[in-house]
């Protein structure tokens, strides 16, 4: 398997937690998005969005999209499942995955913040700005909705913490206040103490500049 990965992009971020919590090699290589890298014909012939994630399979087949990464790799993989057994419980973690991978990250990622800052001219504090308001609007649905923890549902980690980290490590980079998130906060300090989501951190990756 290998994953086409950049060490600060969310989506490859869930992929590199959801391959190490369920104990899976997989090769990584580095696209470089501050470089072009993914916009590059090489790059661009695995994957023609020019987006990371992409993930090969021991057959050569190329998947793109983590969610779809990620139910692939639940799918096949099932040792240390990411996802409750009960149907209902399933179903809420699956919301908070869908609240932070499709309200809250795709507008909130490099390319609309490069549109946002530059081609409207938002500048450096327009970017913050944005940034604060849409991350500031996700969190605070989410925070009224999960429970005591210590993880978003209880004490089990699901895909639900595999989306929230990496937004987290996002929100924290750019500054956003996160005080008024204690159960957010409460499952990102708790899952930052397991050795799949410390392997997985940015600041972990061979690419990290």
């Amino acid at each position: 398997m290998e994953l086409f990965t950049y060490f600060r992009s969310s989506a490859a971020y869930r992929l590199r937690i959801a391959l190490n919590l369920k104990g899976l090699d997989a090769q990584m290589t580095a696209v470089n998005l501050l470089k072009g890298e993914h916009r590059s014909p090489e790059y661009l012939a695995i994957n023609s969005q020019g987006l990371v994630p992409s993930f090969k399979t021991d057959d050569g087949e190329v998947l793109t999209q983590s969610p779809a990464i990620l139910e692939w790799l639940e799918e096949n993989h099932p040792q240390t499942p990411l996802l409750p057994v009960d149907s209902v419980e399933r179903a809420k973690v699956r919301s908070w995955c869908y609240q932070i991978g499709c309200d809250i990250h795709p507008i909130c990622n490099l390319r609309v913040l490069k549109y946002v800052a530059g081609d409207l001219g938002g500048g450096d504090e327009g970017k913050k700005a944005w940034l604060h308001h849409w991350m500031g609007l996700g969190f605070d649905a989410l925070e009224a909705q999960l429970g005591e923890g210590p993880y978003c549902n209880g004490d089990q980690v699901t895909l639900a913490d595999v989306y929230l980290i990496p937004q987290v490590f996002n929100a924290l980079r750019f500054e956003v206040d996160m005080t008024p998130y204690p159960k957010i906060m409460a499952a990102y300090e708790a899952c930052n103490q397991l050795d799949a989501f410390q392997k997985a951190a940015p600041a972990n990756q061979v690419d990290a500049q």
